[in-house]
């Protein structure tokens, strides 16, 4: 299994090729999104949308939030269970992670209790917790 961190979900709605190919290369075709990283990405785009200016970018945002929620309709989301709560705690806990923000450490928590592959960028953060994939 492979979970998309929140930067490749985004990359990956925004039609990014480098990241459609890569995703293409996987041996595994079981690809996820935590529950965190649909957290975000509402989020992102209520604000987007509470936050307009004008018409055009309401009606821009709207659209965008629309887009949104059918690409999260079509990958399954792991939530949090009793497993990637208490790596949550674990790894929270751990001095040489407490500059990870809470919502990475919560994607990594995911990824290790369903020994996933997690797909980000973000090596900084996830390199030393979790098995991962850059592309």
């Amino acid at each position: 299994m492979h979970i998309l961190d929140t930067d490749t979900i985004t990359h990956l709605h925004a039609g990014n090729l480098k990241v459609v190919d890569n995703l293409k290369k996987l041996d595994d075709s079981d690809l996820r999104i935590t529950i965190i990283t649909k957290i975000e990405l509402l989020r992102g785009r209520f604000e987007f949308l509470l936050k307009a200016s004008d018409r055009f970018q309401l009606l821009r945002a709207q659209n965008l939030l629309y887009r949104t929620e059918e690409l999260l309709s079509q990958i399954p989301v792991i939530g949090i269970d009793e497993k990637s709560a208490i790596q949550f705690e674990q790894l929270r806990n751990m001095k040489i992670y407490k500059k990870i923000g809470r919502t990475d450490i919560l994607i990594a928590s995911i990824s290790l209790a369903n020994r996933a592959v997690l797909v980000t960028r973000n090596l900084k953060h996830f390199q030393q917790i979790t098995r991962i994939i850059s592309y």
